[in-house]
This record gives C-alpha cells, structure tokens and sequence, in this order.
C-alpha cells in the first residue's frame, strides 16, 4: 500500500498524484476547478475539520463537497452534511467526475443557495447534475441542507 501525506486515503493520494504525474501535489488543480491547487484549495477544507477549519463561505463549502465526491472522501460528506438531512446509507456513486461549473451564489444571513453543474460520465454515458443547493450556518459552521434538482 503507498504511502500518503497525513489525513489523506492512499487511494485519493493516487488520484491526485495520477491526475499530473509530472508536478509536485502541490501543484496539482483542485478538481473543483476554482483555478487552484489542490494543497490551497479544498484540501484545506478537507484535511482541517478535526482543527475547526470550515469552507467560510456556501460556495466553499459547494465546491469542497464536489471535490469529495470526485476523490472518494466519504468521511467529508457526511461530516458537512447537516444531520437532520444526512442519508443513514450515504454511497458514492460509481462515476466519473469531469468538471463542475458554479451559476449562481447568494448568502443571506445564515443561510446559502448555490447553483451548480456538475458533468460525469456513467458507463460511458455522459451525465449533466444541475441542482440549486441549499446550506445553514450553525455555530459559524456552513452545513449542505439539501437541493433541488433540475431537469436540463
């Protein structure tokens, strides 16, 4: 089994490293696709609750969940889900992410939306996830409540 940096699955440590075998992971995009590494970018997020870091902000938090899903942190999802809308038999699904673009951010107060697409392929078939996602703030921590799906 390879050896991975601390608070990292070996297997998303290979992920990462595969997806730019030549550069340091440091230097390797966020799957988020905010334009930053992935070391600056949702790792942070995703490496931090245990030490009370959280995504600041409803998109933050959109983009790190996205980036859960694309390296398998199952751990992360749950822990940012908010508990009274938290699936008792959560699963990842067997795709292939390919690229989210963010469309809508609005904040008020403490509550969040985030509009979103998110492109994946299934068995060969491409797929578009276009939901409006809702999140809360609770004790200065941003939760994903839920969201709404839309037919596109």
């Amino acid at each position: 089994m390879p050896f991975a940096p601390a608070g990292l699955p070996w297997f998303t440590f290979a992920t990462i490293v595969g997806m730019k075998k030549s550069l340091r992971p440091t230097l390797v995009p966020c799957p988020c696709q905010s334009g930053q590494s992935y070391a600056t970018c949702c790792r942070v997020w995703h490496t931090g609750l245990s030490e009370g870091q959280h995504a600041p902000t409803p998109e933050a938090l959109m983009r790190s969940r996205y980036s859960a899903y694309v390296l398998g942190r199952l751990d992360y999802l749950q822990a940012t889900w908010h508990p009274t809308t938290l699936p008792l038999d959560l699963t990842l699904p067997c795709v292939k992410w390919l690229g989210l673009e963010v469309r809508h951010m609005q904040t008020t107060g403490d509550a969040g939306v985030v509009e979103f697409v998110a492109r994946s392929r299934e068995a060969g078939r491409a797929q578009r996830l276009h939901e409006t996602s809702r999140f809360v703030r609770e004790r200065g921590r941003w939760y994903y409540l839920d969201g709404d799906l839309k037919t596109t």
